[in-house]
């Protein structure tokens, strides 16, 4: 009841201009009664259907009743489709010119958002759940929620929340271009697959089509009024779950807007010499869609972090003039930058991340310590960019 009042109070300063339209109709209404009532005593050999509809077979009476209640529904209907636009009058003046409405504001609340990334990623996003109406988490298919859970402990996180895509966590092998085959966890952890990158993605002993998606999570994906992939390993957070049919098809199918986060780096092992292009074929490629919006990170690196990175078979992850020579530059969106056309999907620079003091092993001595500069994912920076996405959207 409460709903239906908030939205019906926004025609409280149309009711005079309502009140005056109303009376108007009902006496044109009138108008063409007495024209019709007069056309039809006079005319003669009016064909039979115009006894029938103008119900010629009931009394009077009921006929103004019949009449009435058609025209109290048709009324309540055209009420109700004006309360669902906001109307915002200007300031009052002597000046006609100010004296406006502006008409066409849709009415919406915060939105659902549907989270496909890694432990890291979903911490950064979680900054947003403030601010949005939910925000559901979907972990990793190799991955089991309870890492999730004990993470977001640490956390003051509102409207936060992290389901699982399978009731049982499934391996996930990748297969290098080497022809190298391991789980994707394990990735990472070995220094002599860096220079390498993943060929194929594959789940171990089943198929994506014998999976069962759970109902919490095929219920995030059908309520999302975006779904954000990232920020996250490709491989390892954001494509598993992409090789569950049911999941991969909602969310193909889903009219959601769908928002990559990109990596700031590439991964060892994982992701080595990939381009902005590289890491939207992948999604193409496992998800059967391109995203709507891609976000890639515009902050450039001092040189002495660069080769740091560059020792560890990394590179920043940055738009390249090859990528979109041929394609259109887009209008700047306020506070994103301007956007280019890569692969289908709108790719936009923006500052996301912020650097970060870690403790690192030394170049010239691997026992010796040091502080170094790094790039992380700014959870405020990416998640107003996320939200501008969503308001212009």
């Amino acid at each position: 009841m409460r709903s239906i009042t908030s939205r019906l109070s926004s025609l409280l300063h149309l009711a005079a201009p309502l009140a005056l339209t109303f009376v108007g109709v009902v006496l044109l209404s009138l108008g063409v009664a007495y024209l019709f009532i007069h056309f039809y005593r006079t005319v003669e050999g009016l064909p039979a259907v115009f006894w029938a509809l103008t119900l010629q077979f009931l009394p009077r009476p009921m006929r103004g009743i019949l009449l009435i209640m058609a025209g109290l529904g048709v009324l309540a209907v055209g009420i109700w489709q004006l309360s669902g636009i906001v109307v915002i009058p200007f300031r009052q003046s002597s000046s006609p010119v100010d004296d406006e409405l502006v008409l066409g504001y849709h009415r919406k609340g915060p939105p659902n958002i549907a989270v496909l990334s890694g432990g890291p990623g979903l911490l950064v996003l979680s900054a947003i759940g403030a601010q949005v109406r939910r925000l559901t988490c979907v972990v990793p298919v190799q991955d089991p929620v309870e890492y999730y859970y004990r993470a977001s402990g640490l956390f003051n996180m509102q409207n936060v929340y992290y389901v699982v895509p399978t009731p049982v966590p499934m391996q996930v092998v990748a297969e290098l271009d080497d022809g190298t085959r391991m789980d994707v966890r394990h990735l990472a952890l070995d220094q002599s697959i860096a220079a390498r990158h993943v060929a194929r993605l594959s789940l171990d002993g089943a198929s994506g089509g014998s999976l069962q998606l759970t109902r919490l999570a095929a219920e995030a994906i059908r309520d999302a009024d975006a779904i954000i992939l990232g920020p996250g390993s490709l491989f390892e957070s954001i494509l598993p779950n992409l090789l569950i049919d049911e999941l991969r098809e909602a969310i193909a199918g889903s009219k959601a807007r769908k928002i990559y986060a990109c990596n700031l780096m590439t991964e060892p092992g994982r992701t080595t010499g990939f381009s902005v292009a590289d890491h939207i074929k992948a999604i193409k490629a496992y998800g059967g869609f391109t995203p709507d919006y891609v976000l890639v990170n515009a902050q450039r690196i001092d040189p002495e972090v660069y080769r740091l990175y560059a020792a560890a078979h990394q590179s920043p992850v940055y738009l390249s003039p090859e990528e979109y020579e041929e394609m259109a530059l887009l209008p700047a969106d306020r506070g994103i930058g301007r956007g280019v056309m890569i692969e289908g999907s709108v790719v936009l620079e923006a500052d996301l991340a912020s650097s970060v003091i870690q403790y690192t092993a030394s170049l010239s001595n691997p026992t010796e310590n040091r502080a170094v500069r790094v790039l992380r994912h700014d959870s405020e920076k990416l998640g107003l960019a996320i939200l501008e996405l969503l308001r212009r959207s």
